[in-house]
């Protein structure tokens, strides 16, 4: 009975260690109120984004949910409005995998608010499959969508700086590659449709991720917008959805145990977007409430100018003002 008693207190002591050693986040520790602020949240009927967004409608915020998925996303408007008590919550449809969703959910935008202060990018996906424009989901979803997204409502963060763009990363991005070669025959960062390939496909774009922050800063430069990119931790989410039944049923226990919920995993993200004094961090990578170093290649500035170049031609958006660099 002694061993077993001594066997359970070292498992829960290693479990005490692991999740609060290596999975457990800090809060964000802001107190400003957002009243008059709007603020965008890409991918937010759920998990991580729904949790920001709800943190931010507290704090008195008009906050635009913008998702595919309009049953969804009505549900969460209820429900934020309900535990917010804030009427300023409302839905916007925008498919991410469209170039022609995210052009026409800009141009509604554009025309129906006068202010942005805040754009999440926070929806992300990882699984098979082609966007309406034909590249791989999850280069198309996680990055171009959100590339031009973010393109296209620039000149209103301008008008409305000091402004913000964060977007959602992983620490997977240190996994990342970028094969332009591949890119350019196949329109996505891998090679097939097996489920290795889907979570390095996932990986190359969280790279993506952290690559358009960085080259973003050189355009935002001396405009009062700032841009960030974070890993949110290893928060238990929808974002597997896509992968078989049986995976998620190997996952499941381990992310009950070890991984953040979605408000943990919100809290870098309302860091990054509320956090005074971190402006002179712009395109800077953020994890755990904190500036980290990024990979070697997510600081590579040649790459990201590289990238940014092909995703103007992709999505034929062409920046109207040069980087200063």
């Amino acid at each position: 009975m002694s061993v077993f008693l001594c066997v359970a207190a070292g498992a829960v002591a290693f479990y005490i260690f692991i999740f609060y050693g290596v999975f457990r986040t800090k809060r964000c520790t802001s107190s400003v109120k957002l009243k008059g602020k709007t603020i965008v949240v890409t991918g937010s009927n759920t998990g991580i984004g729904k949790s920001t967004a709800l943190d931010l409608a507290k704090r008195g915020a008009r906050v635009i949910l913008a998702c595919r998925n309009s049953e969804r996303a009505e549900a969460a408007v209820f429900d934020i409005r309900k535990e917010s008590g804030n009427s300023q919550v409302v839905f916007m449809p925008m498919d991410l995998a469209s170039f022609k969703s995210v052009r026409s959910f800009a141009e509604t935008f554009l025309k129906t608010e006068p202010r942005l202060d805040i754009l999440i990018n926070n929806a992300g996906m990882m699984g098979p499959g082609r966007t309406g424009d034909g590249f791989g989901m999850a280069f198309g979803v996680n990055h171009l969508g959100h590339f031009l997204l973010t393109n296209l409502l620039l000149e209103r963060l301008k008008q409305c700086s000091p402004s913000r763009v964060v977007t959602v990363s992983s620490l997977l991005h240190h996994l990342g590659r970028i094969d332009f070669s591949l890119l350019e025959s196949t329109k996505d960062l891998v090679s097939g449709q097996s489920t290795w390939q889907n979570f390095q496909a996932y990986c190359n774009s969280k790279l993506c991720n952290v690559l358009f922050t960085r080259e973003l800063a050189n355009h935002l430069e001396g405009t009062g917008v700032t841009c960030f990119t974070l890993h949110p931790g290893v928060v238990y989410t929808e974002l597997c959805r896509n992968i078989s039944w049986w995976q998620q049923l190997l996952m499941i226990p381990i992310a009950k145990l070890f991984f953040l919920d979605t408000d943990g995993g919100s809290q870098t993200t309302l860091h990054c977007s509320l956090q005074d004094g971190i402006e002179s961090f712009s395109g800077r990578y953020f994890s755990n409430c904190g500036v980290q170093h990024m990979g070697v290649k997510g600081r590579d500035d040649s790459l990201a100018k590289k990238l940014w170049e092909v995703s103007e031609r992709f999505t034929g958006f062409r920046s109207r003002v040069s980087p200063n660099h």
